[in-house]
């Protein structure tokens, strides 16, 4: 169908000084969790410099965090049919099966490569990777490190791959660097990305805001959990990339899929920010969710019971929350034992005693919150976005393998499968010509203090943007609620950029402005409940009506522009 311009306008660039200086590479790789680190280290071996810079320091990202697992048709009894399958189950009929297809084929042989960089899976007694379930999973499949440790095991390869390599002049590596925005060539609709404007913290001779440009760009910048007052994210995950990505005009699509975790430790009211995750594995191994009463959650809601998919499991307790009037219910592993869980959960165990509960012997406190998006920059099967010269890979794409709802450890996976699929892609277009040497930009800075409504948000304002984002488009939504939301970041977005200091903390909180504005707006138009999207006045999968993919585009007189593609 044709674009639908709504009511939401955004600044082409966030308001900064002006770059002080410049640096050049074939490649620039923003981020460094799995899907960064994966693409930088390929894209190394086939092409002359990459730049790879993190917004902290190489560990700091959200696959450090990543306590499951990861996915693949590893077992002889298993096969990448099976994972198709439950894969598109779980994305309530909205994955792009090709992109699926390719995941669960190529993911097998991806996990063996992390093996021979040097990643430490656990072992069986006959010396196999040990392969444990989680929800929507209907085989053993899922890999894990050290019982719960999994992302910082193969964090720790990847970086420690890196470090081998450090001496090359063929990659460069810049911490403590913040993306502020894309530098295109001309400002024509779709124009080519040729590098991106960094802030970058006193590390080295770079200091401040300067310009880095390349033949391509590839975005890796996680997660935008930080929009919501709680989540599993770490502090980092501000969306800065899809940000970015959605200011310069790149089509965002399924941004109103937001997977809440069922088993997020409650801490009490109030309680904001990164919260302690209780892994999915927990439930995959035995546990079970209770009301207050004692009484089975799961029992008779889905053929799998608490190893449902997650967005079915988070919906589950939403109701027994409403319905027994209380913020949380509780998760049962006492019978596992100690021995069994402090070998099999380590850094869970320790992280729940160190906050005063025992699950060997206690209920743990369980709620959802919000863990993971589903919906980013969208791609093509190469990693290519919709404009010229930026890819990206990881969660702030959307390569169409999530649908409606990820299948529990199906991001590593991607992450591994989409950077490998980039890293092929770019040093074939840089030897057919398709990706040119860029020439810098003069002037080379397009947010001064002087841009317009929007172009900044004082970092004061982040606590009412969460808040906001949380109670209209959070867990549960509703036309009224999410046309609550649009009102009260519209408000946010009119306030003179001049009341706001530029700096770091005040681009995350605008990166989050505009990245809510633009969730909220396609959570508004999705009138029905699927996967991580529940409306309570529409509690009802609608197929007829809602088949179909949501897009979101920055048009070139910066009004925010939606369209819709209908699925098989």
């Amino acid at each position: 169908m044709p674009g639908v311009p709504v009511d939401v306008r955004l600044p082409r660039a966030l308001a900064a000084p002006a770059p002080g200086w410049t640096t050049s590479a074939d490649v620039i790789v923003v981020g460094s969790g799995i899907a960064g680190l994966t693409c930088a280290l390929r894209l190394r071996e086939r092409v002359d410099r990459v730049l790879l810079v993190t917004k902290t320091v190489l560990d700091e990202g959200s696959t450090a965090w990543a306590q499951g697992g990861i996915a693949a048709a590893l077992h002889p009894e298993d096969s990448a049919d099976e994972h198709l399958e439950d894969t598109l189950v779980a994305g309530v009929g909205l994955c792009d099966r090709e992109a699926v297809e390719a995941l669960v084929t190529e993911g097998p042989k991806r996990v063996r490569q992390l093996v021979a960089l040097g990643a430490e899976f656990d072992r069986d007694a006959e010396g196999e990777i040990k392969l444990t379930r989680e929800g929507g999973h209907h085989r053993d499949r899922i890999a894990h490190a050290g019982g719960d440790a999994t992302g910082r095991e193969i964090s720790r390869a990847l970086i420690a791959a890196l470090d081998r390599v450090r001496h090359d002049p063929g990659i460069e590596v810049v911490e403590h660097a913040l993306v502020v925005d894309l530098l295109q060539d001309g400002a024509a609709d779709e124009a080519p990305v040729i590098g991106v404007t960094l802030h970058v913290i006193g590390e080295g001779q770079l200091d401040g805001v300067g310009a880095a440009y390349a033949r391509a760009v590839v975005l890796a910048t996680g997660g935008l959990g930080q929009i919501y007052t709680s989540t599993t994210n770490p502090p980092v995950a501000t969306g800065d990339g899809m940000a970015a990505a959605l200011r310069a005009g790149a089509r965002m699509t399924d941004l109103e899929f937001i997977q809440f975790h069922p088993t997020v430790l409650f801490l009490g009211e109030g309680s904001t920010g990164q919260q302690p995750l209780i892994s999915e594995a927990v439930r995959g191994e035995g546990a079970f969710l209770v009301d207050g009463a004692g009484a089975r959650i799961m029992e008779g809601r889905h053929e799998l019971a608490d190893l449902a998919p997650r967005d079915v499991v988070a919906r589950a307790i939403l109701e027994t929350m409403r319905d027994q009037d209380t913020d949380h219910v509780f998760l049962d592993a006492r019978h596992l034992g100690a021995k069994f869980l402090e070998e099999r959960f380590p850094s869970i165990m320790a992280s729940c005693r160190s906050l005063g509960f025992d699950p060997a012997t206690d209920l743990l406190p369980v709620a959802p919150a919000q863990h993971y998006a589903s919906g980013g920059i969208e791609t093509d099967l190469r990693g290519r976005s919709s404009l010229p010269g930026l890819y990206a890979c990881g969660e702030c794409s959307c390569t169409g393998v999530h649908g409606a709802n990820r299948l529990a450890s199906n991001s590593l996976l991607e992450g591994l499968v989409f950077a490998s699929r980039i890293a092929s892609d770019i040093p074939a277009r840089i030897t057919e010509g398709e990706l040119p040497e860029p020439k810098p930009l003069a002037p080379m800075h397009a947010g001064g203090p002087d841009a317009g409504p929007g172009a900044l948000l004082d970092n004061s304002q982040r606590l009412t943007v969460q808040r906001a984002m949380t109670n209209g488009s959070g867990p549960v939504r509703s036309a009224e609620s999410t046309a609550a939301t649009a009102a009260a970041l519209g408000d946010l977005a009119a306030l003179p950029p001049t009341t706001a200091e530029p700096g770091p903390k005040t681009w995350e909180t605008t990166n989050l402005l505009h990245l809510g504005q633009a969730l909220t707006e396609l959570a508004h138009r999705r009138a029905e409940t699927r996967g991580g999207h529940v409306r309570s006045d529409f509690p009802e999968r609608d197929d007829a009506r809602w088949l179909v993919r949501q897009s979101v585009v920055v048009s070139p007189d910066r009004s925010l522009t939606v369209t819709e593609r209908s699925m098989p």
